[in-house]
């Protein structure tokens, strides 16, 4: 089965903030080089979450992995991107579309707080 990862962050008008998540999408790529990994955003500037997962279907995907880059949980997290991401697999019924727990939810992110804390 080809799969896909497409990270989705808020969005920003700041260009740093785009060649950040793209930098980690392609960290995340050379990882995992058998996934198709497209970085999204939600809003404020392209390419949207639609456009990631449509861009991943297009090359093949069965499954794409909606992974929301948000730390903390709020309207975004709780409703707007699972919205986005039922409106994709709504789009795309032969694929499956799932949303994966933010980067905030996961519990290795205490580890990597500490790790941050205890570099000079």
């Amino acid at each position: 089965m080809k799969r896909a990862l497409v990270i989705v962050d808020h969005g920003s008008r700041a260009d740093a903030a785009h060649a950040h998540l793209e930098a980690i999408a392609a960290r995340v790529r050379e990882r995992a080089p058998e996934w198709i990994v497209r970085a999204a955003h939600m809003e404020l500037a392209p390419p949207s979450l639609d456009e990631a997962v449509e861009a991943c279907v297009r090359e093949g995907a069965e499954e794409v992995s909606v992974h929301p880059f948000f730390l903390s949980p709020g309207r975004h997290l709780s409703e707007d991107i699972p919205a986005l991401v039922r409106a994709a697999a709504e789009r795309h019924p032969g694929v499956r579309v799932r949303l994966t727990r933010a980067v905030g939810e996961l519990p290795e992110l205490v580890e990597l707080i500490l790790r941050s804390a205890r570099e000079p």
